[in-house]
């Protein structure tokens, strides 16, 4: 699926400085799917632990561009918080790009019993998608609020809720199956570097974000 064309911030400097992309963990994320691609549009090399670095909030993040440990921060229109990035005079907006996430769906342990009224982790962001695949026989349910998509199967994995929303990366990293039908999310994601240097993302290396799955 062909992905919306990107608009673009001025430019100022050419890429240089430590390299490496910021953003969300721990894997499995679909951050690290979007933080995989801004990579891989910038030096055409697969991602890797190297360059990717997953960090426990998108703040933890900012934190290691600010520190000059990275050069870009990748973060996810929905959060809740980005209008502080963009606030922030010590970052400047690259550039912008559209890309579905990676299917999200309700996930469980292989095996385990799920109570009727069963505790589900979700991040705040995609927290709507609960209500809509969680399946009917379940008329009640608990929220339990996490840092990330990951975060929320490793929840499950750890006996901390009954039921997770949750990638399929994150999912299978944790062993868990669903329970639900799955779907993605088409989303707009901002890059922030330190130098307001232009960030371009090409047609044929932002589409299907949901399929390419970036595994360090």
């Amino acid at each position: 699926m062909r992905q919306m064309v990107n608009w673009l911030t001025p430019s100022f400097a050419a890429h240089g400085g430590s390299p490496g992309v910021a953003t969300l963990g721990p894997a499995g994320t679909s951050s690290e799917v979007a933080a995989g691609i801004v990579w891989q549009s910038l030096e055409g090399d697969v991602p890797s632990i190297r360059n990717i670095a997953l960090h426990r909030t998108y703040e933890d993040a900012a934190e290691a561009v600010l520190k000059q440990d990275v050069d870009y921060l990748v973060v996810a229109n929905a959060y809740s918080g980005i209008s502080e990035f963009y606030m922030d005079t010590r970052l400047s907006l690259a550039g912008v790009f559209v890309m579905d996430t990676p299917h999200y769906g309700i996930a469980q342990l292989p095996g385990e019993a799920v109570p009727d009224r069963p505790v589900i982790a979700t991040h705040p962001a995609p927290r709507p998608l609960v209500d809509e695949l969680l399946p009917s026989h379940f008329t009640d349910r608990e929220i339990l609020q996490v840092t990330s998509t990951s975060t929320a199967a490793q929840s499950v994995r750890d006996g901390v809720t009954d039921l997770a929303l949750t990638t399929v990366p994150a999912a299978e990293a944790h062993g868990l199956e669903f329970i639900s039908r799955k779907r993605f999310i088409r989303m707009l994601w901002s890059v922030f570097t330190l130098n307001g240097e232009i960030f371009v993302v090409p047609d044929d290396t932002a589409e299907a974000g949901r399929i390419t799955h970036a595994h360090p």
